[in-house]
C-alpha cells in the first residue's frame, strides 16, 4: 500500500465493458521526507487508479497495486492495476503529525 495524492481525473469514453461506471484518477504517491521526516513529497511518479470511495481532487489517498488491486469484492472482475482503497486522515511518524485532513 501507498500513500498517494489525487492530482487529477481521466475519461475514457472507450473502455471494455467491465470497466463502464468506474471513476478514475490521476494519483501521485508520496513518501515521507528522507531529510527531516517532518513532511511527505513527492515520488515523481503518477499512476491511474480506480476509485472505489470518491476521492477527490487534492485528497490523499491510500491506493494498493498490482494482483493486490484485484483482491477486493468490487475490484476481483477488473482489469485494474491500481485502485483507491482508503481516504486518509491523517499521517503520525513517531510524535509528529506529518499530515492531518482536517488542517488542509
Amino acid at each position: 500500500m501507498f500513500v498517494a495524492k489525487v492530482t487529477g481525473s481521466l475519461v475514457a469514453t472507450q473502455k471494455v465493458r467491465n470497466m463502464t461506471g468506474y471513476k478514475l484518477l490521476v494519483v501521485e504517491p508520496y513518501r515521507l521526507d528522507p531529510q527531516d521526516r517532518k513532511q511527505l513529497i513527492t515520488t515523481g511518479r503518477t499512476f491511474v487508479a480506480v476509485d472505489m470511495l470518491g476521492a477527490g481532487p487534492g485528497e490523499f489517498v491510500l491506493i494498493t497495486q498490482g494482483s493486490s488491486a484485484r483482491l477486493t469484492p468490487e475490484t476481483k472482475e477488473l482489469p485494474i492495476d491500481t485502485v483507491v482503497i482508503g481516504i486518509v486522515d491523517n499521517v503520525r511518524v513517531g510524535d509528529l503529525n506529518v499530515y492531518d485532513r482536517d488542517s488542509t
